[in-house]
């Protein structure tokens, strides 16, 4: 590490003055911002008793001041990472070796790109002190490896500088290619598609549903509670225990209301489900959904057609709807590339890992390229083109 910079870490993000996180991790991305990580920490989501033990990382200057911040967490388990290394684990301890604990640079619960090397502007050489400092505890701790994930290409490529080897995942996003409403964007696709869309929006709404979206002093407890409900309804029913507490969603309502996008679903005066989005500077971040009713088509209607039209409405570059759902392309979200960074302190382990990310980039990306040919835009999925 550059001998400029002094590491700490730091067991809570409420021992960081937020304008002091918030100086490092800038304005773009809502998941780094000192209020939710604060609202993951304060509301029992991510603790230690979670297996989501802080241990933050702050780099200072020779004069004492707070330089680089990265949000890191000491793990017994992959639970709620989105990028799977179970494998890797059930491997090196069935041949003798400890896994658990390791170090997970990210946010909890949350598989959207943002930084995670947050430096202040113009702090030259604080990313790289960040990265050599976590590398140093792991080291020092007898921790089997550091792990960042979700990571802009640009600080993926800083730690493969620093000899971290590189992985690859896929997700689906939405692009806004200067769309005036959500017909132009639909003009843009092949007419069976279009069709199938205008098609699952109507079938959304029959029964009486109505959809609602809410921002800012328009988001009141009464909606928190009944999106809780269906967040709880829905998350036991696909992985039996959600992450999140009901607490959660007040306090990062309370801090962040004007970088939420709450679109909430209501029948016959009831609310019946929702979906939980975030406004950064230049995207639109899906994040959680949860009903108490089945509605067909419900779910792409609050998930994926609200948010294309409010990110039209909004001017923002794209919509990023989280993880997994090749479903997504038929409804105009194109694959894209997301990246992760993993040091491994023992030298077997990294052998072996690395022969194995060596046969698992190049299919990702095939697929990744395969599945970029099924969007249903016209004239080979640009529609401007």
């Amino acid at each position: 590490m550059s001998e400029e910079f002094v590491a700490r870490i730091v067991h809570g993000i409420a021992d960081f003055p937020a304008e002091t996180w918030d100086r490092c991790a800038g304005a773009g991305n809502p998941f780094v911002a000192h209020a939710f990580l604060g609202a993951l920490e304060a509301s029992g989501s991510a603790t230690e008793e979670t297996g989501w033990a802080p241990h933050h990382v702050m780099v200072e200057d020779e004069s004492g001041t707070v330089q680089g911040v990265m949000p890191m967490y000491l793990k017994p388990h992959s639970y709620g990472e989105y990028v799977f290394d179970w494998g890797w684990a059930d491997a090196f301890e069935r041949a003798g070796g400890r896994y658990y604990p390791k170090l997970q640079v990210s946010v909890p619960f949350t598989p959207a790109t943002g930084p995670r090397l947050l430096a202040a502007p113009d702090a030259d050489g604080a990313r790289e002190a960040l990265a050599h400092a976590a590398i140093a505890a792991a080291e020092q701790n007898a921790i089997s490896s550091v792990h960042w994930t979700f990571l802009p290409q640009a600080e993926q490529a800083l730690l493969a500088r620093l000899g971290a080897l590189t992985r690859q995942d896929r997700q689906y996003h939405w692009f806004n290619r200067g769309y005036r409403d959500f017909d132009d964007f639909l003009d843009a696709l092949r007419s069976s598609k279009r069709k199938q869309i205008r098609k699952e929006r109507a079938r959304a709404l029959q029964g009486g549903v109505e959809v609602v979206a809410l921002t800012g002093a328009d988001i009141r407890e009464e909606h928190w509670e009944a999106f809780f409900a269906g967040y709880l309804e829905t998350g036991a029913r696909k992985w039996g225990r959600p992450y999140l507490t009901r607490a959660f969603f007040s306090l990062v309502g309370e801090a962040m209301a004007d970088r939420i996008l709450l679109v909430m679903c209501r029948r016959a005066g009831r609310w019946i489900g929702g979906a939980l989005n975030f406004i950064g500077a230049d995207a639109l971040y899906g994040r959680n959904w949860g009903a108490v009713e089945d509605h067909e088509f419900l779910h792409f209607e609050a998930c994926y057609y609200q948010a294309i039209e409010a990110a039209i409405a909004r001017g923002l570059a794209r919509v990023e709807a989280g993880a997994q759902g090749e479903h997504k392309i038929a409804r105009g979200y194109e694959p894209v590339l997301t990246r992760s960074a993993h040091v491994i302190t023992h030298t077997g382990l990294r052998d072996a890992v690395a022969r194995y990310l060596a046969r698992e980039r190049p299919a990702v990306a095939a697929e990744a390229e395969m599945l970029a040919r099924l969007t249903p835009y016209r004239r080979g999925g640009d529609p401007r083109a």
